[in-house]
């Protein structure tokens, strides 16, 4: 009898300890996620506008064009995002904020170099991820081909981290030949690819948890102000200060100084937390807004100006606003 109850004991212990686990793997977090068209989709329905980067011409995908004038786009988007959510993922409404984004659009930037007196240039994109801050944004390009008996869909679906512009994630297939409704098609199609499309999605979202999100931080100098990165603060030099702070405040430590002169400093491959202390999504501003904090300081008491390119990208320029 004795044995019987330990066995009971046992089996009761280790369906305890499934439950858990269970859930555990149930309450996983998941990346938010933000569905746009790819640039070549935009290009080839002619829903590009021109913007000029220092002197040079480049295209930019019109999103706000595109959804207002593309009577698929938006059910193409809601039939694939509906599938997403399904999965226990987040989908930020690409659309809604693309209605508000013309308020940003008047707030534009100021900063000038003081060598060139150029101006810091945004990408309708860069602006759009500062307003979602969704984690990954989901490129989708499809094409629709008329055949015997109905149309065929290609399609592409791209994953990328909104941070690096880097691609975690892709998917490409084509439909059954039908006489479907578009958007239908192209949800049959990709719901093939679905569950693989996800997962590396998923395991890259993993990665950044355990080891950090990558962000780029550069630091420069004012060419009016006589402090450089080579001034001394308590027999340091401000650069090693800077590398210091960067190794007390980035994941486990990780960056790389890709470049290191007396004005400039680049440095690439920093990981730094998903999450800030009150629980909200961390960007490069938040991060390099600590490090003015820190210069601003004792014993540096430095006034720094804080500028930014999309989320992923800070520049914090030294001597003055």
């Amino acid at each position: 009898m004795k044995i019987i109850n330990l066995h009971l004991k046992i089996y009761f212990l280790l369906f305890i300890c499934l439950l858990k686990v269970g859930a555990a793997f149930s309450q996983t977090k998941k990346p938010t996620l933000m569905i746009l068209p790819s640039d070549n989709w935009c290009n080839q329905r002619y829903f590009m506008e021109t913007y000029e980067d220092q002197g040079t011409k480049k295209k930019t995908p019109n999103y706000k064009q595109a959804f207002q004038e593309d009577t698929e786009l938006a059910q193409v988007i809601a039939k694939i995002g509906e599938l997403m959510i399904k999965k226990g993922y987040e989908l930020k409404d690409v659309e809604q904020s693309l209605k508000n984004l013309d308020l940003t659009n008047a707030e534009e930037s100021l900063t000038r170099s003081s060598n060139s007196n150029s101006q810091i240039t945004e990408t309708s994109l860069d602006k759009l991820k500062k307003r979602v801050k969704a984690d990954i944004v989901i490129q989708l390009w499809w094409e629709v081909n008329n055949v015997n008996g109905g149309y065929v869909i290609r399609y592409t679906l791209d994953a990328f981290d909104s941070y690096t512009n880097k691609r975690v994630a892709s998917s490409t297939g084509n439909s059954e030949s039908s006489n479907k409704f578009v958007p239908d098609l192209i949800l049959g199609a990709v719901k093939n690819n679905m569950n693989l499309f996800l997962s590396q999605i998923q395991n890259h979202f993993d990665n950044m948890q355990s080891n950090g999100r990558e962000i780029v931080v550069k630091v420069q100098t004012w060419d009016n102000v006589n402090i450089n990165l080579e001034t001394e603060f308590d027999n340091k030099e401000l650069s090693e200060h800077i590398i210091q702070w960067m190794k007390k405040n980035t994941v486990k430590g990780n960056f790389n100084t890709t470049d290191a002169t007396t004005n400039f400093m680049l440095f690439e491959q920093v990981k730094v937390p998903l999450l800030n202390e009150k629980n909200e999504q961390l960007d490069a501003r938040e991060f390099v807004n600590n490090l003015r904090k820190y210069l601003k300081s004792s014993p540096f008491n430095i006034t720094c100006k804080l500028v930014t390119r999309g989320l992923g990208e800070a520049t914090i320029i030294i001597g003055e606003k």
